[in-house]
């Protein structure tokens, strides 16, 4: 079985959702000549398309690769929210917030970080227009304080593919709105899909080794799965103050509940009493 393309393998999931009426393109020819597809006639001379056999197999083997993907995302998002938080954090996961971007203008990640990192910096008066863009990390946490001043939100991207990663770097606003939110900035990648020096400076860098295919099916299993998360290079640190909107949108999302092994829920519980949320 061939190495069929995003393009290939979207059209046979379009005709399996679809009444298959043809387009006639070349994704189409490839598809039909590799026996994917098969054309059919009704009474009236209709010709419609359909998946044969192999076209269903590499439709299905799509989803399966598509899942695993998935569940190893889901499952390295929750042990980096389980770091921060025993780091001492508040953390929110699946965060949808509105970024500010003093007139930038820009056509690579690289350039938006730089220019982000100088907005840090630079708080003279600028008759530059604002731009809005939406950052949506996956693990987004603050301090554990009352001082505004010692908050330093921190962002964590994951990305489990290379191609999901590329994708990333490619959105010049996206890295930006990162910045623009987080004193902080992190891809914590799985081991093989990039290197360091992949990454724009302004960004911090971890890898997790061990990240397996059979890794969300281990924890979902109950099974031992040891993976370890690797320092490649510090994210730099700069002062920043939380925006009115972003506070807003902390207040009405859902922060993550502590682990249960979190020392702080253990204080003034009998010894002999379960943990919380167990009979």
């Amino acid at each position: 079985m061939g190495a069929w393309s995003a393009a290939h393998r979207r059209r046979l999931r379009e005709m399996w959702r679809s009444a298959g009426w043809p387009c006639r393109d070349l994704v189409e020819l490839d598809l039909l000549a590799a026996g994917l597809l098969l054309r059919h006639l009704d009474l009236h001379g209709r010709e419609t398309l359909h998946l044969s056999d192999a076209g269903l197999q590499v439709l299905a083997a799509t989803r399966r690769r598509n899942q695993v993907a998935f569940g190893a995302h889901e499952a390295l998002v929750a042990r980096v929210a389980l770091e921060m938080q025993r780091a001492g954090r508040v953390v929110w996961r699946g965060l949808s917030l509105r970024a500010p971007l003093q007139g930038l203008a820009v056509t690579s990640t690289a350039a938006a970080a730089a220019a982000a990192t100088a907005s840090f910096v630079d708080t003279s008066p600028t008759s530059a227009p604002t731009t809005w863009a939406m950052a949506m990390p996956d693990v987004y946490s603050i301090r554990h304080t009352t001082v505004e001043d010692y908050t330093e939100p921190v962002a964590h991207e994951i990305k489990v593919s290379r191609s999901d990663l590329l994708s990333d770097l490619r959105s010049a606003r996206k890295g930006a709105a990162y910045l623009a939110l987080s004193s902080q900035c992190w891809y914590v990648l799985r081991a093989g899909i990039a290197q360091t020096d992949d990454i724009p400076p302004q960004f911090g860098v971890m890898f997790a080794e061990g990240l397996a295919d059979g890794f969300a099916d281990g924890l979902a299993e109950g099974g031992a799965v040891n993976v370890v998360l690797t320092v490649a290079r510090p994210a730099p640190k700069r002062p920043m103050r939380l925006p009115f909107a972003v506070w807003m949108a902390l207040a009405r999302a859902h922060a993550e509940a502590p682990p249960e092994d979190d020392w702080q829920t253990q204080l003034g519980r009998d010894a002999d009493a379960p943990p919380a949320g167990r009979p």
